[in-house]
């Protein structure tokens, strides 16, 4: 099987695809939190966008997976991920396990939901195999699909439990049960590859680990809250990293399409694609301005709608990261062995400074986020500039 060459009106319609499957996924991701704060009181709010948080993280090398596997493929069309996919989604369902008897009394959360949680990593992080497959080989018609499935099998059991007031347990296990059917339905929507992929071990490490260092940076401030705030305060908190995400993922489908060109080294793929995603973070930080009130009052209604002057701030975060997730994902593409390495740093800085060095209030903690994505976004930036010379530079 070789990687498609699209014509401008293939990858006009492909875009549109993924960017509604995107804003699908997206939709749901915000549904649960939202519903969530209309259903639960603040402190299982606050539970809930904690497990969230940590679901996204440790889901994170599904990710990385699909970055792996999407560049390999576009290097070497037909290769397939083999027992990679089983193996990386085994180990972080494993690493969720291990942590429970950790985690759970350290961020007060019952351990049957740390437990559940790492099923449901299991099946979301082994789907990032298949739709890696899709995005390098350049079926993004079928990838639009394909992340469709991954989203109403991660989120729609925990919707239907919520919307059913079935408690965050037994909302979380129903969630876990659905997410079963990800790895079974994927596997029939992915043409089978006719090669073996090599030496995608290190590169499926490198993605991981890059990608998981951009996720736990950028929803670190979510964990920290739960763990230095008090409840309430943390649920309010868990409103405004609504706008957040919304900022970090609207953009996405530009990176997705780019990918398999950033794979075969195109700049002009890169310049395009950060032009974009900026132009959409500028878009939402002037909207998020103009109408906070509304952007509160839709994301946990009109309990939360007096934080509507934060509301620019959380959105620039989100925007300041949906830039370096673009970056990242040029790195990885280009072989850098370390494009990690700024986001771990600003991770630290992150912790140290709402740990120790402010207040241990709400609106502390927002500005170390956005300051944490600013000092990931100069890093990263700067990274990514000398890959590029680094690779202009002719060889002696």
């Amino acid at each position: 099987m070789t990687t498609r060459v699209a014509t401008g009106r293939q990858i006009g319609v492909s875009g549109a695809a993924v960017a509604v499957a995107g804003a699908l996924t997206s939709a749901l991701g915000y549904l649960v939190p939202v519903i969530g704060a209309r259903g639960l009181d603040a402190a299982d709010l606050g539970a809930l966008a904690t497990v969230l948080a940590i679901a996204a993280i440790v889901s994170v090398p599904g990710t990385g997976l699909q970055i792996a596997v999407a560049v390999h493929r576009a290097r070497h069309p037909g290769a397939v991920a083999g027992p990679a996919g089983w193996l990386t989604a085994a180990i972080c369902a494993g690493v969720v396990a291990l942590i429970t008897p950790i985690a759970a009394p350290l961020l007060d959360l019952p351990p049957a939901l740390v437990l559940l949680l790492a099923v449901q990593t299991f099946t979301v992080v082994s789907a990032g195999r298949w739709l890696g497959e899709l995005q390098g080989a350049g079926r993004f018609l079928r990838l639009a699909a394909g992340m469709v499935v991954l989203a109403a099998g991660r989120y729609g059991g925990l919707i239907a439990g919520l919307l059913l007031g079935a408690g965050l347990v037994t909302s979380m296990m129903i969630g876990a049960a659905v997410s079963l059917l990800i790895p079974v339905v994927l596997a029939l929507l992915t043409p089978q590859g006719s090669a073996r992929a090599t030496e995608l071990s290190r590169k499926i490490i490198t993605a991981c680990s890059a990608t998981l260092a951009m996720l736990i940076v950028s929803y670190a401030d979510l964990i920290l809250a739960r763990h230095v705030l008090p409840a309430a305060a943390s649920g309010a908190y868990a409103v405004g990293t609504v706008l957040t995400k919304g900022a970090l993922w609207a953009p996405q489908v530009v990176t997705v399409l780019a990918l398999p060109r950033l794979a075969q080294g195109s700049r002009r793929a890169l310049t395009i694609a950060v032009t974009l995603v900026a132009a959409c973070g500028a878009v939402l930080i002037l909207a998020s301005a103009v109408a906070g009130e509304l952007a509160f009052r839709l994301a946990g209604g009109p309990g939360y709608t007096h934080l509507a002057g934060y509301a620019p701030v959380f959105a620039a975060t989100g925007a300041c990261y949906a830039l370096v997730f673009v970056l990242v994902n040029a790195q990885v593409a280009a072989g850098a062995r370390w494009p990690s390495a700024a986001l771990w740093a600003a991770t630290v800085v992150l912790v140290v400074t709402a740990e120790w060095l402010v207040p241990h209030t709400l609106a502390a903690i927002m500005w170390c986020a956005l300051g944490a994505a600013v000092l990931a976004l100069a890093g990263t930036a700067a990274a990514t500039v000398h890959r590029q010379r680094a690779l202009a530079a002719p060889v002696p």
